[in-house]
C-alpha cells in the first residue's frame, strides 16, 4: 500500500502521521490515519463499523466510541465540521464513507496536485467504474452539466457573502454589566441554579465548618426563602426534571461495612412542588456502594447522567430510572473524563477529559452516546497549562463558559477559548445561565485561614492517660479529654487564605503559602513581617511546598508545575511531563519527590527522580498523604484513612491508627514519630520504633489540620471565616 495520498486537496503521509493542507501540517493518531487509509481503500463505499473496527483494531476488542472518536479527530483535521460531512459521511446503522476524490502517490511529494494529475485519477476511478471494478457505478458528467453546475454554485456563494455583508453580525462575546447578592448571609452556600420555569433559585446551605447542608429554594419574585430538605444530610449538586417537578442530588453517608470506600453514595429525589409547601425527606432512587458517582443531570429522556468512578478512573453513565440499569456513555480506554454539562435546549452533553496524549478535550455527545465532535482545547495564556476545566453551557449558539477562580471565559465546541471582562475582581465559581439567558449565577466569596503557631507543651494534659487509654480508638477516650485551648494567636494574620506552613530546617524562618497579595504566593516569616518569594500569574493554586535540607530553598507545586524557590527569589523549574496533584515530600540530597501526579489522567502515587524524570509507581492504591521518615521508612495513608508502611515484601497497615486518620489529609513525622489530629480533635504520635500511640491533647473545632511540627512548638491550619454566597450577573443587553 502506498505511504502517501491526496484526499481532495489534503495530503495524507502515513510514515510520518501528517496531514498537510496549504503547507501546513498536523500530526494525527495512526490509527485515526488508518481509519482514513481503509476508507480511502474504499472510496465510495460505505465501510461497516464492524469492517473498521476489525481492520484497524485487530486482534483488540474496543468500543464503537473508541471508532467514533477517531472520526471526529480525521473531521477537524479535513475541516468538516460532521453536519455537512463534506468528506466523510455517516450512514445511519450502516457505518461511514468516504466521499472525496482519492489520489495515490507512491513519492514522498506533497506539493498540491496538478489539474491532469486529478483528471488522471479522475479518469483512473472512471475506468474503474465502467469495468466493474466499484459495485456502487456513478454516471459520467458531461462538461456542459460541470460548467452550468459552477456557475450555479458561484451565484449562491456571492448571494451567501452578500447576506453576511448586510446582515447584523451577532458577537459572540459575552459582557456583564452589574452584580447583586442573591444570599447576603453569613453562611456558605453552593451549587446554586434557576428553577426551569426561571421563577425559584435552588442552592445548598452548609452549617458552619461541617460538611452537612440543607437544600434552599429563594423566590426570584418575593425573595421568600423556603427550606426544601427536611433534615440536613451530606447533600452534593441537583439537577431538575425537565418539567421542573422534581429535583435529584446525591447523599453521601459513611459505608456501614466499608470494603472498597468509606462512603457510600445514595441517589435522591424530591418532589420539589411539595418542598415548597413542606420541607421533604428525600427518597432513595439508587444505592451506589463500591463505586464513587457524582454530578447526577436529568436528561430529556428522564434518565440521568452520572460520572461513575472505579479505581481512579471516570466515565460517564446513563441511569433509566424505569428500567433500573445503567449504560456507559464514554468510556477513555486510554485517559479520563473531567466533567460534564447537558443542555435541555440542544440535547447536548459537554465533556471535557484527558486523552491518552495528555492534552485535554472537549467533546460533544448525544445522550444515547454518539460523538458529534472531539477537539483538543486550545489554552490562552491565562490559564494554565494542566488546569481543569468545568464548563456549563452558555446561551451562545455552540458555546460554554467557565471560570478559573477570577477570571471568566467561554469554550466553543470546537476547543476555542475566549476571555470575558467581568465588572468585578473576586473570586467566583459555578457558573449556570438563567434559562432566557439573560443572567448568569455563580458562587463568590474568600476563605479566610490562618497560620497558628502554638507551644506544643500546652496541648498536653494536666494528667496522664493511661497506657491502656492510649491504646483506645479516639471515641473510646472521650472521660478522659484534657480541656481545649480556649483561643489562638494567628501567626502573620491576613484577611484572606494562608496555608501549608513548614519550620525551615536549621534556622527560624516559617514557610507558607498566602493569598494577601491576591494570588497563591510562597512567603518566609521569622515572625515579624513576611517576605513574599513568588509572583506566580493570576488563579493561581499551590499543592504542596518543602524545604531543602539546607534550608536555603524550597520546591514548591504551583499550578502542577513543581518550582524550586531560593530565599532570593530565584527560581528554577523542573520540566515534567505529567501535572503534578501534589507535592508531599521533596529529598533535595537526592532530589526525588514524593508526588500524586496525572498520567494520561489517572492519578498515580509515585517516587519522581527529578534529575532525571524518571519515576517509580509506589502503589495504585487512592492515597491521600506521603512521607519518609528519618530513617527512610515510607508511611502513608490512604483512602480509607488506613496507616501503611513499608514492609519486607509488601506494605503493612499500621492498625493502632485505624480510625485516627481524621477528617484532614495530612500527618507529620519528625524524629521518626507521627502525628495527627483525628475526628475527635485530638493531637496524637506514634513512634514508628516502639510501635506506641500516645494521645497528647486537644486541639478547638476550628482548627483543620497539623502542617508541621518540632521539638517545642506545632503549626496548624486553623478556619476564620468560608464565606461564600450566591451572586447574579446580568448580561448586557
Amino acid at each position: 500500500m502506498a505511504q502517501q495520498y491526496w484526499v481532495g486537496d489534503f495530503f495524507i503521509d502515513l510514515s510520518r502521521n501528517q496531514i498537510t493542507h496549504n503547507k501546513q501540517s498536523q500530526t494525527i493518531a495512526p490509527k485515526a490515519l488508518a481509519v482514513l487509509t481503509h476508507l480511502a481503500e474504499n472510496y465510495g463505499k460505505v465501510v461497516s463499523q464492524d469492517a473498521l473496527l476489525a481492520n484497524v483494531w485487530q486482534s483488540t476488542v474496543v468500543s464503537p466510541n473508541t471508532l467514533q472518536r477517531s472520526i471526529a479527530q480525521l473531521r477537524k483535521a479535513l475541516g468538516d465540521d460532521g453536519k455537512g460531512q463534506t468528506y466523510i459521511k455517516t450512514h445511519a446503522k450502516q457505518g461511514y464513507s468516504l466521499e472525496c476524490d482519492v489520489l495515490w502517490h507512491e513519492e514522498s511529494d506533497s506539493t498540491r496536485p496538478s489539474k491532469s494529475q486529478v483528471h488522471a485519477a479522475e479518469d483512473v476511478h472512471f475506468r474503474e467504474v465502467t469495468s466493474g471494478t466499484e459495485t456502487n457505478r456513478r454516471p459520467e458528467i458531461s462538461a456542459t452539466t460541470l460548467i452550468l453546475a459552477s456557475i450555479a454554485v458561484g451565484i449562491i456563494m456571492l448571494g451567501i457573502l452578500a447576506f453576511q455583508h448586510l446582515a447584523p453580525e451577532q458577537s459572540s462575546q459575552l459582557t456583564f454589566d452589574k452584580i447583586r447578592s442573591i444570599t447576603a448571609t453569613d453562611d456558605k452556600e453552593f451549587d446554586a441554579t434557576y428553577s426551569p420555569d426561571g421563577k425559584y433559585i435552588v442552592f445548598h446551605r452548609y452549617l458552619n465548618k461541617l460538611c452537612v447542608n440543607r437544600l434552599w429554594a429563594k423566590n426570584i419574585s418575593t425573595q421568600e426563602e423556603i427550606l426544601l430538605t427536611k433534615d440536613w444530610g451530606a447533600y452534593g449538586s441537583h439537577s431538575f426534571s425537565k418539567d421542573g417537578k422534581k429535583i435529584v442530588f446525591l447523599a453521601t453517608e459513611a459505608c456501614s461495612e466499608p470494603v472498597t470506600q468509606k462512603s457510600c453514595f445514595d441517589l435522591v429525589g424530591l418532589d420539589f412542588e411539595k418542598a415548597l409547601e413542606n420541607p421533604q425527606q428525600p427518597s432513595i432512587m439508587l444505592q451506589c456502594k463500591n463505586s464513587t458517582v457524582k454530578r447526577p443531570t436529568w436528561l430529556s429522556n428522564n434518565n440521568i447522567a452520572l460520572l461513575q468512578r472505579n479505581s481512579n478512573r471516570w466515565k460517564l453513565i446513563n441511569y433509566s430510572i424505569s428500567d433500573n440499569k445503567s449504560t456507559d456513555l464514554l468510556d477513555l480506554e486510554d485517559g479520563n473524563l473531567i466533567h460534564f454539562a447537558y443542555s435541555d435546549k440542544d440535547d447536548l452533553i459537554a465533556v471535557t477529559s484527558i486523552h491518552n496524549d495528555g492534552q485535554h478535550y472537549i467533546e460533544m455527545l448525544k445522550p444515547d452516546g454518539r460523538i458529534v465532535s472531539s477537539h483538543q482545547i486550545e489554552r490562552p495564556q491565562e490559564i494554565a497549562r494542566f488546569r481543569p476545566i468545568y464548563p456549563s453551557f452558555s446561551p451562545r449558539d455552540n458555546q460554554l463558559i467557565f471560570s478559573t477562580g477570577r477570571q471568566l471565559f467561554t469554550l466553543s465546541y470546537d476547543g476555542k477559548i475566549d476571555k470575558i471582562n467581568l465588572p468585578f475582581a473576586d473570586r467566583i465559581h459555578q457558573p449556570e445561565f438563567h434559562p432566557d439567558g439573560k443572567s448568569l449565577l455563580m458562587i463568590k466569596g474568600p476563605y479566610d485561614s490562618d497560620i497558628v503557631l502554638f507551644p506544643l507543651n500546652e496541648t498536653s494534659e494536666t494528667n496522664a492517660i493511661t497506657q491502656a487509654n492510649q491504646a483506645k480508638p479516639a471515641t473510646e477516650t472521650s472521660q478522659t479529654q484534657p480541656k481545649q485551648p480556649q483561643s489562638y494567636v494567628s501567626f502573620e494574620r491576613s484577611n484572606l487564605g494562608e496555608d501549608y506552613a513548614i519550620f525551615q530546617p536549621g534556622g527560624n524562618l516559617i514557610a507558607f503559602w498566602s493569598e494577601r497579595s491576591g494570588e497563591e504566593q510562597l512567603w518566609v516569616s521569622h515572625g515579624n513581617g513576611p517576605q513574599q518569594l513568588t509572583h506566580f500569574p493570576m488563579d493561581t493554586y499551590i499543592r504542596g511546598i518543602d524545604w531543602a535540607k539546607d534550608g536555603k530553598s524550597l520546591l514548591v507545586n504551583a499550578n502542577s508545575i513543581l518550582t524550586q524557590v531560593h530565599l532570593d527569589s530565584t527560581q528554577e523549574s523542573f520540566p515534567l511531563e505529567h501535572p503534578v496533584v501534589r507535592l508531599f515530600q521533596w529529598d533535595s540530597i537526592s532530589n526525588s519527590a514524593l508526588l500524586a501526579v496525572r498520567i494520561k489522567g489517572i492519578l498515580k502515587f509515585v517516587e519522581y527522580d527529578l534529575n532525571n524524570s524518571k519515576f517509580r509507581e509506589i502503589t495504585d492504591k487512592n492515597i491521600l498523604w506521603a512521607l519518609k521518615s528519618e530513617d527512610g521508612r515510607l508511611i502513608y495513608k490512604d483512602h480509607m484513612d488506613q496507616f501503611w508502611q513499608t514492609g519486607p515484601v509488601e506494605p503493612q497497615p499500621i492498625k493502632v491508627l485505624d480510625r485516627q486518620g481524621g477528617r484532614a489529609k495530612s500527618f507529620v513525622i519528625n524524629n521518626n514519630k507521627i502525628y495527627a489530629i483525628n475526628n475527635e480533635n485530638q493531637l496524637w504520635s506514634y513512634d514508628l520504633n516502639n510501635d506506641s500511640f500516645k494521645v497528647l491533647g486537644k486541639v478547638g473545632d476550628d482548627v483543620d489540620y497539623l502542617t508541621d511540627i518540632n521539638q517545642t512548638q506545632i503549626l496548624m491550619t486553623v478556619q476564620v471565616s468560608a464565606k461564600k454566597e450566591v451572586v447574579e450577573l446580568s448580561l448586557r443587553e
